[in-house]
């Protein structure tokens, strides 16, 4: 094939000669020129032949796709030198040189957008395109903005929010249907045409010459790059390389129709031209080339499914041929052969075993068009072709793109949308079979969202193309291919097909975007009505709303649990929701006038053909079968819903619209038989289904299926109810729930349908059920906002909500143009009306809240209404919550002590239609119920709950509010006890039935039962309980022989109504019917033989309550009828005491109520008061029940016992929580000694979190503190300024860590290795400002081999937890704090201690000597090291974890590597670490004192022994100790022998506090007080002297002449030495003998301040300089001798801490004026050791001055480091980042990230930045923070912490309006930083405490 291609290319031009590139651009030119002036003439005839001569030659350059496609060998090679890319583009520069008609391209896309009219935006955006939604602005709920037109509008107070496109979009800007012109951007806001110049002619001329060939090569390569694919390999390789080679052309294509509206209206002519398209497309001609692509086009067309068998739709009788019939299934619902052919006899294959049956043919109405819809497809232009191969390659992003960028042409969208209309059906075939239909699906609504939100647009495509026929047609026909036969009811006969929700189609959603489109389009009114007037399209809409009825069918399963959970109930609800619900909604929204009735009547009729068809397809009579059950009732919720709107909205006669009797009944059986398989859900009936039959009943509920699915089913029931005979439908509602045989008067009985153990439950269920049906009033009556308002206070009694949460909970209308959308003004004003807002708090435990919405008091108070809580409850738990949270609300407002029950709530007035509700209020059936059920719970027979009792209480209250006020005090009077022999009630009213007495009832027992032993009185001819009938027909009661009387059964009673019913019409009705007893209530031999016997009960549903008034209160009489003290209560029955209460407080109501209601009632409630109540009868109880009663009591008792301990655990739990766990307040905290002060316990001990043993810890059992080690870089992230920096939000503002802490010390390093020996340099500075090693304890301790042996068992532990055991990370076993290791306690007393904190009075002179003594002898130890004890291992071994925490780059500061220096180095940092950071938590200074929250949990004492231990390993020389350089006076001559190597590092410019801890740790252990003291003061003289110095480097010369004079002046008085001007005199003269100070003048005068320095100012420099040394030193010595931190005011901290130091002579306090340098005690004569000092200095500024000076000054003044400053307004944050390009590989990340410590831009998960399988956070957070990072997730809005080789997530810092958090950026909102929060990270930052405080850890394994 390849050959011919190129033999067809070849054709009659010569294939063109290559010319050298430069001089073909010059050709290209002038050809274009020429070309373009020869078409200028008049007559063009000969120019045109020309250039289309040309453009043949051009554009047929050698077909790059042929040799593409057929040959991989050419594009593995390369391609060769001109391959297929060079001819392509050779093409591309004519086509541009050509339109530019020999000018430059460029200047011609310039002059071209100077001729655009830009009223429109119209950007079109892909996936993941930020963009936002203002629906202040859109008339169309899909109105969209690109983030530059919405910044340009203004949109201030507007209801917006910010989106990331999931199918990609287009900016409506500008476009005044879609929206509001007040929305438009500055740029689009309506320019008139007129001021838009005219487009010359000739500008433009060329292109329309050349672009249709150009679009026809185009085409012409998508024909050839087609390859059919074959049956079972999916081509998307091929369709993907073809478009690859297509790039540049389509790219061309989109750049042109970014030139603006005068080229885009050049394309649409070209694109829209069909004499074009036929000239060049036809196929004649003599180019074979052209022939073959046009048969490849028709191949294409023909394999679209037009000859497809799945693709024929079988219209009625339209195609009589049998063969086309045949509805192939090749591929669906697992069918592998064809299914038989089904002809018009609908004979069939038994080809069940398929899984698919029969189906029934699908008859469209004649008036839909013919089979044409599916299966013809011409085309006549170049758009319709380029829209084929569009969807024929499955929609590529580029040809989106395109088809979308020429939107803003009027002219071209119509065409576009006409054409898209006419592929509708393609489309779906296409869908159907794409492997990729995810992606399909959303570059389809892309397209498919531009077009049909356009109002007027859709009108006139459905006038002029049968928008809605080709929709429902397809859509009908697309749910065809995945039917099978329904199981409901009728397996065998049935002959309805359901859709099968395991197919594909369903389980992926594949319908939605055809679906969305329907939903779209009716939300246009003018659509929606022709949709609504059209019967033809109504019908055959039901027929595929019916293809969704009873879907899903669940069997219960009654033995094995079952094998696989199916979960396709998903895709059934989504299904129902999205294809049946939403374009139901979009339906009624347009139904809300009186003007639309005609309307809702063709609905409603055809929805009830469908019903009815549906009712005789699955053969229904009047029993629903067994055991099963399906949510999905379409059609009913369609009849519901359309009937509700009728009453409420359109005034509509309700019985106009209902049907017969007869299908009322029918209608009722699913619903109902739904609600009562909720109960046995919830009952644990169906628990062998497994979990999915739960998230099915939840589902039902759910908040966004509930307004769809379980109120249309609750209303649906209230009319059935409110229009059938109230027995009936009581008596069907108890036995749908099972426990019709409960209702017995007998004290047992047999249920032959129900276990003993779901009785009690399924009971309440049928209750509850009854109060849901007759208070609820959401289509009763209800206005819109009393719903809202309803819905709102119930979801906030269960919980107190977020805003967002409440918008999700609420139950909106699914339609968007439904009106309540949320956000919208009622929601808001509605919501301020019921709830209070909480603003978020922080818990000191680090958990965050978000701000919250509560219940205001008067809404508890007046409004909860437990009904809407029970029916909107997901979890039952959540009604528990409500009634928890108004039993503490009735506890604190101090209306109700105890145990309220839920309150009775007045319900809102019935609509006028809906009255006959209320009648099962008053039916007999009810009223027998009620009295049975407070009887037996009175006697205490089993199974009853206090919930029955409530929920009876209810009704009895719901039936007194609203009763018939038909009934009179004196015709009631008439009827006494003896008339009612035959009867239970004498009437149906409530009231009067109240008080009526019933004497006996006869009943059936199982002969075992106690009532049988019982002589039964002669004159009983009550019926039992089972005939609950009522007496208005009393030809049924005559009985066949008078002495007994008859045993009904509610079954055969409903039986009975519902044949008087159906047999209304024949005589039938006035014979006595016979009740078939059902077979189902004999139980089959397993039960006892039932006996008759009567019951002597004597009792009135008043006497009743009564009684139960005392058992409720368990004190004999304890009603009194309130009115006999009050006759008040008669008048004003609204009394607050009794809204709120228990059952006592329930009964007293309901009393009251039926004492009002009529005098008859007050008069028997006083009567039966006024009897003193003899105690109830004891019952016998016999053996079998006292244990059953027996076990009862027991099993309570435990209950109770189980709770106590339960309580006493968890208050021991929370009093060791409040000890142990605290972090963050140190206020109430205890703090824990580690070791006990007490002087008299000789011995430090320890308890063991493990064995629970204590002890003192020993050389061979050591006991350990449960530390964690952590490196940190807190301490470098110091700066000397107290602002902290701001995070960079443009390009100019950077940050550079120049002046940070940890660069200062690591130049300084640097600097003095580069001058001075190495060895010496490491003793002069500390490191571990980066990475240095922090240790912290939470104060537990165990023994260490304790610790091993829970290691191992966490080893072993299979529990994946949060840490690793690998690397020894675990939870202390007591308070569960992360750990990582243990610090082994060195063994040794507190008497010592003291002894060691004696002052002695020894000189300073002999202590230095004693020091110098202890530091060269490395043998004193108290443990010899020789000896191997378990505790040195020990020691040896967490020194070992210290080392191994941080990274070696961190520890190794020696230039030559593995120096034992290095060690020594690090080992004295980690102790200055820890007291650095300690220092910082203290807040920078020691002036709070006291005993800190470190101080409770330090464990530096312990650290320092193992420092000190390791630091001995390594004895200083003594040549090189300090101590002697600081204490001793040298002969000047020893210095000039080492000259050839490198000099020490002189002793000025040593840290100070570096040498006190070598100092410390080089002494033997425990350290005494007076030792302490001498090395401190010893090293405060240096440190002196160093300010001095350092002063005198900082100021003037001047000023440095005139001091060096005024101290000489008094260098020999007394206190010469202790005078700090004497000294500062003597430092300069002794330094000026060097070249410190001779420098370049004018540089001097430049960094001097001008300011001179007085007194004041030096003695504050002098302070300052020295107090970092003071705090440490002070930290340290609270740390080592355990003495108290005195606090004071900032101003005297030096005093005070330097007489805490014992610098200060105690008697010195007294003066005024405080001086520093009275605390000076010089070791050896001052001068002489200041000139020792500066004379090393002299040496070395020989050399070099300059560096001599830098190195001087120390600035030691750190401020406490913070974390950057964030800007108010996330935009800001995210407008810069989210486009911020990846400095790697300059594409925008998928996931940018910010560092706040430092403002690094790293890529999440990026793997452009990954370095040796690291990814770029967690390098940056081992390089920024030492294994700690804190990024800012610029995408969610979210931080994110990476500690180690964990992460989780921290949270946000922003917040929104509400108070919440907006992970994701999925709401959009605007968000603002919170402070607090932001305070809060920072201080876990400080505090090392993430590990602690954040509970959800996983491991990162380097991939973030």
């Amino acid at each position: 094939m390849a050959a011919a291609a190129a033999a067809a290319v070849g054709g009659p031009q010569p294939p063109q000669p290559e010319l050298p590139a430069p001089g073909l651009a010059l050709d290209k030119a002038a050809t274009a020129a020429h070309l373009k002036a020869a078409l200028s003439r008049p007559d063009n005839r000969a120019g045109a032949e020309e250039l289309q001569a040309l453009l043949e030659r051009v554009l047929s350059a050698e077909r790059p796709l042929a040799v593409a496609a057929d040959s991989e060998e050419a594009a593995a090679g390369g391609g060769g030198g001109g391959g297929p890319g060079a001819a392509e583009e050779e093409a591309l520069e004519w086509c541009k040189c050509l339109l530019a008609g020999g000018g430059g391209y460029e200047e011609f896309c310039a002059a071209v957008r100077a001729y655009d009219p830009a009223a429109l935006c119209g950007l079109v955006w892909t996936a993941n395109f930020v963009a936002y939604r203002c629906r202040t602005c859109g008339i169309s709920p899909c109105m969209s903005l690109c983030a530059e037109c919405f910044h340009q509008g203004d949109h201030t107070g507007h209801d917006f929010n910010m989106f990331r496109s999931q199918a990609g979009g287009a900016c409506d800007c500008g476009d005044s249907n879609v929206m509001r012109e007040s929305g438009f951007c500055r740029r689009h806001q309506i320019k008139s045409s007129s001021n838009i110049p005219c487009v010359p002619k000739d500008l433009l001329m060329m292109s329309e010459f050349v672009l249709p060939r150009f679009i026809f090569c185009l085409i012409q390569y998508l024909r050839e790059g087609y390859n059919e694919p074959a049956a079972d390999v999916p081509s998307e390789k091929d369709l993907n390389k073809v478009l690859q080679l297509l790039e540049p052309q389509i790219s061309f294509l989109e750049d042109l129709t970014k030139m603006g509206g005068a080229m885009r209206s050049v394309l649409t002519q070209v694109l829209t031209n069909q004499q074009n398209y036929k000239d060049l497309t036809s196929g004649l001609g003599e180019n074979t080339c052209a022939k073959k692509s046009h048969e490849k086009y028709l191949i294409a067309l023909k394999s679209s499914g037009l000859t497809y068998p799945e693709d024929k739709l079988v219209y009625g009788v339209q195609e009589p041929s049998a063969g086309t019939s045949a509805l192939a299934v090749q591929g669906f619902a697992g069918a592998t052969g064809t299914l038989g052919q089904l002809d018009s006899s609908d004979e069939e294959d038994q080809d069940g075993s398929q899984g698919l049956g029969k189906r029934k043919r699908v008859k469209l109405s004649s008036s839909t068009k013919d089979q044409s819809i599916m299966d013809v497809l011409k085309h006549k232009s170049f758009l319709e072709e380029l829209l084929f191969w569009t969807i024929k390659y499955e929609f590529p992003q580029k040809m989106v793109t395109f088809l979308l960028n020429m939107l803003p042409d009027q002219e071209y969208k119509v065409a576009f949308t006409k054409t898209f209309v006419q592929h509708y059906a393609f489309i779906m075939k296409t869908l159907k079979k794409s492997h990729e239909s995810d992606t399909m699906s959303n570059r389809i609504v892309h397209i498919s969202v531009q077009l049909f939100s356009n109002e007027e647009l859709a009108r006139q495509v459905t006038e002029e193309c049968q928008l809605l026929d080709i929709m429902v047609t397809v859509l009908l026909y697309m749910m065809e291919s995945c039917l099978i036969k329904s199981e409901l009811q009728d397996e065998e006969n049935s002959l309805h097909v359901v859709v099968n929700c395991g197919e594909a189609l369903l389980k992926n959603n594949t319908y939605w975007p055809l679906v969305s489109d329907f939903i779209n389009i009716l939300s246009h009114q003018s659509v929606a009505k022709k949709f609504l007037e059209d019967h033809g399209l109504l019908v055959t809409w039901m027929n595929f709303v019916s293809f969704f009825q009873g879907m899903n069918l669940n069997k219960r399963e009654l033995n094995e649990h079952v094998e696989f959970e199916s979960q396709t109930y998903y895709a059934a609800f989504a299904a129902e929701l999205e294809a049946c619900a939403q374009p139901m909604w979009g339906l009624l929204s347009h139904c809300k006038v009186r003007e639309t009735q005609e309307y809702t009547r063709n609905v409603v009729r055809y929805c009830l053909e469908a019903l009815q068809d549906w009712f005789d397809a699955i053969n229904f009579v009047d029993e629903p079968a067994p055991n099963q059950v399906t949510f999905h009732l379409p059609l009913h919720r369609y009849y519901a819903m359309f009937l509700s709107k009728a009453v409420k909205c359109q005034e509509l006669d309700l019985d106009s619209v209902l049907p017969d009797q007869e299908m009322l009944m029918k209608l009722m059986i699913h619903p109902l038989q739904i609600q009562a398989s909720l109960a046995e859900i919830h009952s644990n009936m169906w628990v062998r289904n497994g979990l999915q039959i739960k998230g099915q009943a939840m589902t039902y509920v759910q908040s966004h299926f509930c307004n769809s699915m379980i109120d249309p089913d609750i209303y649906l029931l209230q009319v059935c109810a409110s229009r059938l005979d109230p027995d009936y439908f009581i008596s069907s509602v108890f036995e749908r729930f099972k426990v019709v045989d409960l209702l017995t008067m007998a004290s047992q009985h047999q249920n032959t349908v129900l276990d003993a153990e779901h009785e009690r439950s399924m009971l309440e269920g049928a209750l509850t059920f009854l109060v849901i049906l007759l208070s609820l009033r959401l289509h009763l009556g209800m206005s819109d906002d009393e719903i809202l308002r309803a819905e709102m206070v119930a979801q906030l009694c269960m919980n107190d909500r977020t805003h967002s949460s409440l918008l999700d909970l609420i139950p909106e209308n699914p339609n968007p143009k439904s009106g309540i959308i949320p956000g919208s003004y009622s929601f808001e004003s509605v919501l301020s009306a019921v709830a209070d807002f909480k603003a978020p708090v922080f818990e000191p435990g680090g958990s965050m809240q978000q701000g919250m919405y509560t219940p205001k008091a008067e809404v508890w108070d007046q409004e909860f209404d437990p009904v809407m809580v029970i029916l909107r409850t997901v979890y039952r738990r959540d009604v528990q919550s409500a009634m928890d949270r108004y039993t503490a609300f009735l506890k604190q407002n101090g209306k109700f002590p105890g145990n309220p029950w839920p309150p009775y709530k007045k319900r809102t007035p019935l609509h006028p239609s809906y009255k006959g509700l209320m009648r099962l209020l008053h039916c007999k059936t009810l009223h027998i119920v009620l009295f049975t059920l407070l009887y037996k719970i009175l006697m205490d027979h089993q199974n009853l709950s206090e919930h029955v009792l409530c929920m009876v209480l209810y009704l009895i209250e719901l039936g007194l509010e609203n009763s018939a006020d038909e009934e009179s005090d004196e015709e009631a009077s008439v009827c006494g006890p003896e008339r009612c022999h035959d009867s239970w009630f004498p009437g149906s009213n409530l009231v009067a039935n109240m008080r009526h007495f019933i004497n006996y009832v006869r009943v059936r027992v199982p002969e075992t039962a106690p009532e049988v032993k019982r002589d039964s009185p002669a004159s009983t001819s009550s019926d039992s309980l089972g005939s609950l009938q009522s007496s208005r027909r009393p030809k049924v009661l005559q009985r066949e022989n008078s002495g007994t009387a008859q045993v009904f059964s509610l079954v055969a009673e409903r039986r009975k109504k519902f044949q008087e019913i159906i047999n209304r019409s024949s005589n039938e009705a006035n014979q006595v019917v016979r009740p078939k007893t059902s077979s189902k209530w004999s139980a089959p031999g397993s039960a006892p033989q039932l006996t008759t016997a009567i019951l002597e009960i004597k009792e009135s549903i008043l006497s009743l309550l009564i009684k139960l008034h005392h058992k409720l209160s368990g004190k004999q009489n304890s009603y009194y009828p309130p009115w006999l003290d009050d006759i008040e209560i008669l008048i004003q029955p609204e009394i607050p005491k009794y809204s709120h209460g228990d059952g006592i407080t329930a009964v007293e109501r309901i009393l009251l109520k039926a004492a009002l209601q009529s005098r008859m009632n007050k008069r028997i409630i006083e009567e039966i008061c006024r009897k003193v109540t003899p105690p109830v009868p004891p019952r016998k109880v016999t053996a079998a029940e006292k244990k059953t009663l027996d076990k009862e009591e027991r099993r309570q008792k435990a209950r109770e016992r189980q709770q106590k301990l339960l309580a006493e655990f968890a208050s021991r739990q929370k009093s060791f929580m409040e000890t142990a766990m605290d972090v963050d307040s140190p206020e109430n905290d205890i703090p824990m000694e580690i070791a006990t002060a007490e002087p008299q316990v000789s011995e430090a001990v320890y308890d063991c979190v493990i064995c629970g043993q204590s002890g003192p810890s020993s050389e061979d059992r050591p006991t350990g503190l449960v530390v964690l080690l952590q490196a940190s870089s807190v301490l470098g992230q110091c700066r000397d300024n107290t602002e902290p920096k701001k995070l960079p939000i443009t390009e100019e503002e950077q940050i550079y860590p120049w002046d940070t802490c940890a660069a200062v010390h690591d130049v300084r390093l640097s600097l003095l290795q580069r001058y001075f020996k190495d060895s010496s340099c490491l003793l002069a500075v500390s490191i571990g400002w980066e990475g240095g090693v922090y240790v912290q304890t939470c104060g537990h301790t165990l023994h260490i081999d304790c610790h091993k042996s829970y290691m191992e068992s966490l080893r072993n532990d299979q529990v994946l937890q949060g840490f690793s055991v690998d690397k020894g990370e675990f939870t202390c076993p007591l308070c569960r704090q992360f750990a990582n290791s243990v610090l082994p306690c060195y063994p040794g007393s507190n008497m010592e201690n003291n002894l060691w904190q004696r002052p002695s009075n020894k000189s300073i002179h002999d202590l230095i000597k004693e020091v110098e003594e202890l530091q060269g002898r490395p043998g004193a130890f108290p443990v010899s090291i020789s000896s191997e004890t378990n505790l040195s291992k020990e020691m040896e071994s967490v020194m070992k974890d210290i080392k191994n925490t941080t990274q070696k780059k961190y520890r190794d500061y020696s230039k030559t590597p593995g120096s034992p220096d290095n060690d020594f180095l690090f080992m004295y940092s980690v102790a200055r670490t820890n007291l650095e950071l300690e220092l910082i938590h203290r807040g920078g200074n020691l002036c709070s004192g006291g005993a800190s929250t470190a101080g409770k949990r330090s464990c530096l004492n312990q650290l320092f022994h193992v420092l000190a231990l390791h630091m001995r390993l390594y004895s200083i020389d003594s040549e090189f100790n300090p101590w002697r350089k600081l204490t001793q006076l040298e002969e000047m001559n020893s210095q000039l022998g080492n000259e050839e190597q490198q000099p020490e590092v002189p002793i000025l410019y040593h840290d100070v506090t570096s040498l006190l801890l070598i100092q410390i740790l080089m002494m033997p252990q425990p350290l005494r007080k007076d030792h302490f003291t001498c090395i401190v003061k010893v090293l405060f003289a240096l440190l002196y002297t160093q300010a001095l110095a350092a002063l005198s480097v900082k100021c003037n010369e001047e000023d440095r002449s005139a001091w060096k004079h005024t101290g000489a002046l008094k260098k020999n008085t007394c206190d010469a030495e202790k005078s700090y001007k004497v000294l500062l005199s003597f430092v300069i003269s002794e330094l000026s003998k060097g070249k410190l100070y001779h420098e370049e003048g004018a540089q001097e005068c430049a960094m001097v301040s001008p300011t001179a320095w007085s007194s004041e100012s030096m003695e504050k420099y002098l302070q300052d300089f020295c107090l970092p040394f003071l705090r440490i030193t002070s930290l340290l010595q609270h740390h080592l001798f355990g003495e108290d931190l005195p606090s004071c005011q900032e101003e005297e901290e030096f005093s005070v801490l330097s007489s805490c130091l014992g610098l200060l002579p105690t008697f010195y306090q007294t003066e005024h004026p405080f001086i520093s340098a009275s605390c000076l005690d010089w070791p050896v004569p001052a001068f002489d050791i200041i000139a020792q000092w500066c004379s090393e200095i002299n040496s070395f500024t020989e050399r070099h001055a300059e560096q001599g000076k830098a190195l001087l000054i120390q600035e030691s003044r750190w401020k406490l480091p913070h974390l950057l400053q964030l800007p108010e307004n996330y935009n800001t944050i995210f407008q810069y980042y989210h486009r911020k390009t990846c400095s790697v590989c300059t594409k925008v990340p998928k996931d940018p990230a910010v560092c706040l410590v430092c403002g690094t831009f790293v890529c999440l998960k990026g793997l452009c930045c990954k370095q040796q399988s690291y990814c770029e956070c967690v390098l940056h957070s081992q390089n920024c923070g030492a294994g700690t990072g804190i990024f800012l997730l610029v995408n969610a809005s979210v931080i994110i912490i990476i500690r180690g080789h964990r992460f989780c997530l921290w949270g946000s810092v922003y917040l929104d309006a509400h108070g919440e958090e907006d992970r994701d950026l999925r709401r959009g909102k605007p968000l603002y930083i919170c402070k607090e929060r932001y305070k809060v990270l920072e201080q876990q930052w400080i505090s090392h405490t993430f590990d602690h405080i954040n509970k959800r850890w996983g491991p990162h394994y380097n991939g973030l």
